[in-house]
């Protein structure tokens, strides 16, 4: 039956096909993603579009590819993850939705604290006149400047290898960390220019929270606002370099 061996070989040719067959290098796969976040309610459409340009799976092990665009956190090694896709927009949101991005129409000067794999200072290379990017971790931060060299970015992240708790040399307009401690670095809030906001998780009775703090000017008096927003998951925020 001739037909049935051109059918299997046709059949494992297809097997062969990489990396088209699990369509990671599509938009397709990216926009089907931030189409399931739109669905759940996230609907800050600059950072949604942003999600749709960056390719995840250039950030997560070869291993993991296929799970990439699914909303779910993924190891990256040294006891880290690569934050879910929605917690991404979300806190990239609510940055936006400060006063100093409000104005502006993009986040200015932002600082990241925690690289990781790259992901999240990719997006902001899209929203933002400038990223600086803290890891202290420097196997990740050497990672995360492999992964982003592999990436076309309007903005090119300058990443630090460093303490992040000492933050870096500001002001920034926004300020995102992807690690939750007992309090809020006071670099942090001296290096948030007037009219900036700054988004981290702290640690709240047994769990974390997600923090907001804005740092507002009145009368020529400086205050930092501080609002308390869902229940959040992240590493812990800890000092020094490894």
């Amino acid at each position: 039956m001739p037909q049935r061996h051109l059918r299997e070989a046709a059949a494992d040719a297809a097997r062969l096909v990489q990396p088209q067959g699990q369509g990671l290098d599509s938009a397709s796969v990216r926009q089907r993603m931030v189409a399931r976040l739109r669905a759940e309610g996230l609907n800050e459409e600059r950072v949604l579009e942003a999600l749709a340009q960056v390719p995840r799976h250039e950030f997560v092990d070869s291993a993991l590819a296929a799970q990439a665009y699914e909303d779910t956190a993924l190891p990256i090694g040294h006891g880290q993850t690569i934050s879910k896709p929605s917690v991404v927009a979300h806190m990239i949101g609510l940055l936006f939705k400060g006063r100093s991005a409000v104005a502006q129409g993009h986040l200015g000067r932002v600082l990241e604290i925690g690289t990781g794999c790259g992901y999240q200072a990719a997006v902001l290379a899209l929203l933002a006149r400038s990223v600086v990017s803290v890891e202290r971790v420097q196997g990740l931060h050497e990672r995360a400047r492999a992964n982003l060299g592999r990436v076309r970015l309007p903005v090119v992240p300058k990443l630090i290898w460093a303490d992040g708790r000492l933050g870096a040399h500001g002001p920034f307009d926004s300020i995102v960390a992807a690690a939750g401690g007992e309090d809020l670095p006071p670099a942090w809030l001296q290096q948030l220019a007037p009219g900036g906001r700054l988004v981290a998780p702290m640690s709240k009775g047994s769990g974390q929270v997600l923090v907001v703090v804005d740092h507002v000017v009145e009368r020529g008096v400086s205050q930092w606002l501080r609002t308390e927003h869902e229940a959040v998951l992240f590493v812990p925020l800890k000092s020094g370099v490894l």
